[in-house]
């Protein structure tokens, strides 16, 4: 029924270079992605195959440095490759920015000799990550984490759960944050753990509503021993370096979110031009046209706001502020945005024959992933307000 094809979002790009880029990554979409994407999602496909097209296109390691495989982009350009991803399917999309989470910590805070054994591989050698923090007890409250990791001459012999893990099961890495100390956040470190060690056994994935192409399963390490040459940073900085982590992921969540959105708003403009209802398309009566005229500026009020934290982050100035309301912001634009497409497409919105019933289903996760939006929110007023008192 639709007659009207999307037309591409236009893009302010700051060099060829990334207009080739996004060109590129169009083209793979178009080819690779988006004509599986529905049937995959429906029966539960994880497309590793993808991932690992994505590597060979140096496409899993945009932000990071080329000396070690990157592609020496700004979060600006990263972030926009992201929401086209994620557009075509947000199982592809979240997972590209799961695992640039999961590089991050190697990245930004390993050695230089740990950075040469390992970082080339997970940013564009196939290899594909994963991120360990969240546990059964300790989801908003990461600080609490009980994972333990106990010195043992040369390694640490880690044991305990971790939980609601992308990609668990299928990673061939995994960030975890562990307790080596006291209480609180000073006594967390993180580790680099490959994805084969001994005695890290992934549950069964968790039947999800929505997102069913993304493994997400417990992990349980049950004597998991890796030498202190994968511990990364010292002794007690690992809740700096999640948090670090996490300010930059949630950037990746609002791109998603944006990309998700923007799939629904292009499906709900292509019915309601296409569908006649009392002799005309329903796109000329006022209500409609209303609707669909909020959901596109919520969309490019959401692109705005990541872009401008983006920049923020590429010349280095602080962005954690405008990194929690860009996810907060987006992840409830994805959520109002891919519900009113359901409401335009009508009856035939509610069914499995158009995508926005799983634009809407999968919507619901970017507000609870990577800080939940009430975090967010109290993020945001920390920075305003300073700490809450007690």
């Amino acid at each position: 029924m639709p007659d009207r094809a999307p037309q591409p979002v236009d893009r302010q790009l700051p060099t060829e270079e990334s207009r080739d880029l996004i060109a590129l990554v169009r083209d793979i979409v178009q080819r690779e992605i988006a004509p599986r994407a529905a049937e995959e999602e429906d029966s539960g496909h994880f497309p590793r195959e993808v991932f690992s097209l994505l590597s060979e296109s140096g496409l899993l390691g945009l932000p990071y440095d080329s000396e070690y495989g990157g592609g020496d982009q700004p979060y600006e350009v990263y972030l926009q490759v992201l929401e086209e991803l994620a557009a075509a399917r947000l199982t592809v999309g979240l997972g590209v920015s799961v695992h640039s989470l999961a590089c991050h910590a190697l990245a930004g805070y390993g050695t230089k000799e740990q950075q040469a054994e390992h970082l080339s591989a997970m940013l564009g050698g196939g290899l594909l990550g994963a991120y360990c923090l969240s546990e059964p007890a300790s989801g908003s409250d990461a600080a609490s984490l009980r994972t333990k990791a106990v010195r043992d001459g040369d390694s640490w012999v880690i044991t305990g759960t971790k939980s609601w893990i992308t990609h668990g099961g299928v990673a061939d890495f995994y960030t975890v944050l562990a307790r080596t100390g006291g209480e609180g956040a000073r006594g967390i470190t993180a580790f680099l753990v490959p994805g084969d060690a001994q005695g890290l056994n992934p549950a069964a994935p968790e039947k999800k509503m929505g997102m069913k192409g993304s493994p997400t399963a417990q992990l349980n390490f049950d004597g998991v021993r890796v030498p202190d040459s994968r511990r990364i940073g010292e002794e007690g900085q690992g809740f700096a370096i999640a948090l670090s982590a996490l300010d930059s992921g949630r950037l990746g969540i609002a791109a998603c979110a944006v990309g998700l959105a923007q799939a629904a708003l292009d499906e709900a403009v292509a019915y309601a031009t296409g569908r006649q209802q009392f002799g005309r398309p329903i796109a000329d009566f006022q209500g409609l046209r209303f609707m669909l005229a909020d959901m596109a500026t919520r969309i490019e009020a959401g692109r705005a706001l990541y872009l401008a934290a983006a920049r923020l982050r590429d010349a280095g100035r602080p962005f954690s502020r405008q990194a929690a309301m860009a996810k907060l912001f987006c992840t409830d634009t994805a959520m109002s945005v891919t519900t009113d497409a359901v409401q335009v497409l009508g009856g035939y919105g509610y069914t499995l024959d158009f995508p926005v019933e799983r634009y809407m289903r999968e919507a619901k996760v970017l507000q609870i992933v990577e800080g939940t939006n009430q975090i967010q929110r109290m993020v945001i007023a920390r920075h305003l307000a300073g700490p809450e008192t007690r």
